[in-house]
């Protein structure tokens, strides 16, 4: 099978964590052990290809009938006939995502599916509009350029700032910070620390509600490490790549032909993706051997197993699986919560929006609208729409939906659309698509020392995912691809085969004066 390069990243800091060496195949007399994927997500292809890539005959079986999980893609009709791109909504691949782009590159070694947008504005109901366009990369200068250019912040309100219990916010230190935060929620810390009201919503409540949940909701700790990730653990720059084509066509086909088409050698890939099929119970008959029974009938035997689905997936498994686990792990995966709903609604309109309209914009302070991107912008098939019909593609997004709110959505969204893009109030609505979903993993206050791990008390049986608890500095379609390195890392470790690196921006914060000011007692009590 074909190895990718690993050059990406730019940041001198990064911090790597080596694989350790071992075999490069662990095939014996041409017999390669059997692992099953459950789950081709983010986190179930980077474990697949980190066992195929060591010489697993890997399945991977999905439930839905199309690749990545929540970042996948699909086709739907307008009415007219038109066959046009769908997917979950917009997603921004930073270039701290490393061990995201160590998957994708196996497909894609230069990265060229990948287009970095110029800048994403954010605008707030009072029309002060932030921007991330020409700051310097290196922090914590980046942070500074921020709040000295933005509108919403002002000298004296940083003066106000409580600095001492804001240290740990400064000085993240990975996993030290959910020991310090994880009680609080992201809105009470932000009122203790005495952060200005009006900068709420632009410098965190986009964070927080990236998480698809509100900030009174929100882990102050996963608050903290991603404003790490983004700001003050990283000099990648906040400005982030998209893909250039719909999901499928664009990053998913291609990795899947990558595993399973013969490589140069003459090798046959080593991975088969059976989509459309669910998982119904997983038997464990000694800690080593396993049967996978789908929901088509089917069972397969496997040597190691990997639970890469959607906390909801998870807990079905493990409930409908009564030899998984002691009574403390399957209460764990019980317990691991769910976020509130999210709702993309994807118009596309026969005139085209104002051309200065940026690819993506975020709102806060404007419910029930978080963002609007134009898709024409940047998605090859949304732009070749666009310019047959002089038209363009407008996304919606909106997170932490209450579910009684579903009914007046479209109208709200509609409405939040017109006021903002005024030009689009005449627009007829050519087609439209709507997707409502509540599956993304919850991060509440408290959420962290309960949520389950990578290992199980079965040594062949992993988890991976985003909401699988990893100590390291990472986050959404990060925390999935790296759960899925470190899970099949995990596996490769007891064949004797060489692991995988790792790589992530570094765990503590990069200043010593506000790390020995959140050691010595920084923080709300």
């Amino acid at each position: 099978m074909r190895t990718a390069p690993a050059v990406y990243g730019t940041d001198e800091r990064r911090v790597r964590y080596p694989g350790a060496p071992g075999l490069a195949d662990v095939a014996v007399d041409g017999v390669r052990p059997r692992a099953v994927v459950i789950g081709a997500g983010i986190a179930g292809l980077a474990a697949a290809t980190g066992l195929a890539e060591r010489g697993f005959h890997v399945e991977v079986i999905e439930r839905e009938r199309y690749l990545g999980g929540r970042v996948g893609g699909w086709t739907e009709r307008l009415p007219d006939g038109t066959e046009v791109a769908m997917n979950r909504g917009f997603h921004a691949f930073f270039a701290q995502y490393y061990n995201l782009r160590k998957l994708l590159v196996r497909s894609d070694p230069g990265l060229n599916r990948l287009r970095r947008v110029r800048d994403y504005p954010l605008v707030d109901s009072q029309g002060r509009r932030d921007t991330f366009r020409g700051l310097p990369h290196t922090p914590p200068w980046n942070a500074l350029a921020f709040a000295f250019r933005s509108p919403t912040f002002r000298l004296r309100d940083l003066i106000r700032v409580n600095a001492r219990a804001a240290a740990p916010l400064a000085a993240v230190s990975v996993p030290r910070i959910y020991e310090q935060l994880d009680h609080l929620d992201a809105e009470t810390f932000l009122r203790d620390i005495n952060f200005p009201h009006a900068a709420r919503h632009l410098a965190f409540d986009v964070f927080s509600r990236s998480f698809f949940i509100e900030p009174h909701r929100m882990s102050a700790a996963e608050l903290a490490t991603m404003f790490h990730i983004y700001f003050l653990g990283s000099s990648e720059g906040l400005i982030f790549d998209v893909a250039q084509d719909n999901f499928d066509i664009g990053l998913w086909i291609p990795l899947a032909e990558y595993l399973t088409v013969p490589d140069v050698a003459g090798r046959p890939g080593r991975v088969e993706f059976r989509s459309g099929v669910g998982v119904t119970g997983i038997d464990s008959r000694d800690d080593e051997t396993f049967r996978v029974t789908a929901d088509d009938g089917t069972a397969v035997d496997a040597d190691a197993v990997v639970i890469a689905t959607d906390i909801a997936g998870l807990r079905d498994i493990v409930s409908a699986s009564p030899t998984l686990g002691d009574a403390d792990w399957r209460s764990r995966v019980t317990a691991a919560g769910i976020a509130p709903a999210f709702a993309v609604l994807r118009l596309w309109l026969d005139r085209p929006v104002d051309p200065d309209r940026p690819a993506f914009l975020a709102t806060g302070d404007l419910a029930p609208l978080d963002n609007i991107s134009v898709l024409d912008r940047y998605e090859n098939q949304a732009a070749a729409w666009a310019r047959r019909n002089d038209g363009s593609v407008v996304e919606l997004h909106a997170y932490a939906v209450p579910d009684g709110a579903r009914d007046a959505l479209r109208g709200r969204l509609l409405a939040r659309l017109h006021e903002i893009y005024p030009e689009t109030i005449d627009a007829d609505i050519v087609g439209e698509c709507a997707v409502w979903r509540r599956d993304c993993p919850r991060f509440g206050p408290g959420d962290f020392a309960r949520r389950p791990g990578i290992a199980t008390p079965h040594p062949r049986l992993m988890l991976a995912g985003d909401g699988i608890r990893v100590d390291l500095p990472v986050a959404l379609m990060e925390r999935a691809a790296t759960t899925g390195w470190l899970a099949a890392n995990a596996l490769l470790r007891q064949w004797g085969a060489a692991e995988h690196t790792v790589q992530t921006v570094p765990a503590d914060g990069r200043s010593a004066l506000l790390r020995t000011l959140a050691t010595h007692g920084g923080g709300p009590r």
